[in-house]
């Protein structure tokens, strides 16, 4: 006879982890659906993207547990376990990011700062109307809006695989985990 499912739940993110991920996500769509490139509202909404992900990085240090850079980084032999894991169909559960996440999530705040970094070089004196720097932070975007999709992906893939839904993790800051038993 089988039991059924239990879940147990595990307090996962913070409130500011939270707030972060979304106003992100909420800076880096108006970026790119809503406000006209060069605009003072497309600028604010860089800076604050950039500022967000700065907050991030001190929060990476001080902050609640599975928020800390130490719970997650991305070590060679964490990918690899990982990686190995995944291929062979096991589960890899991890209460903050697994180690492909924390990844994704490293690079996406690292072309977030780039963006800042060349939107705002884009309108000072010295680099004014350099289309290098503008070819550049285009590409960046673009880098930046496939690495969102995949992160997407990746996520629902995950929640599939792992039987979390970690959107909804993101939203509540709790994950519900299926609670594994033994078959004998």
């Amino acid at each position: 006879m089988n039991d059924p499912l239990q879940y147990e739940s595990v307090r996962v993110w913070d409130r500011f982890v939270r707030f972060f991920h979304w106003s992100l996500v909420g800076c880096v769509a108006a970026n790119l659906l809503l406000v006209e490139e060069g605009d003072p509202p497309h600028r604010w909404a860089g800076y604050a993207a950039s500022a967000l992900v700065l907050m991030r990085i001190v929060w990476g240090f001080v902050g609640s547990r599975h928020a800390r850079f130490a719970d997650f980084f991305p070590t060679p032999s964490r990918l690899a376990v990982h990686w190995r894991l995944l291929r062979e169909g096991c589960d890899d559960p991890h209460s903050g990011h697994n180690p492909l996440g924390a990844l994704m999530m490293l690079a996406l705040m690292g072309l977030v700062l780039a963006l800042g970094g060349t939107g705002y070089l884009m309108g000072t004196d010295t680099y004014w109307g350099e289309e290098w720097l503008e070819e550049l932070h285009e590409g960046l975007a673009n880098v930046l809006m496939a690495c969102a999709g995949l992160h997407v992906l990746g996520a629902l893939l995950m929640s599939r695989l792992s039987g979390v839904n970690l959107v909804r993790a993101m939203v509540t800051g709790v994950k519900q985990r299926p609670v594994r038993r033994d078959s004998r």
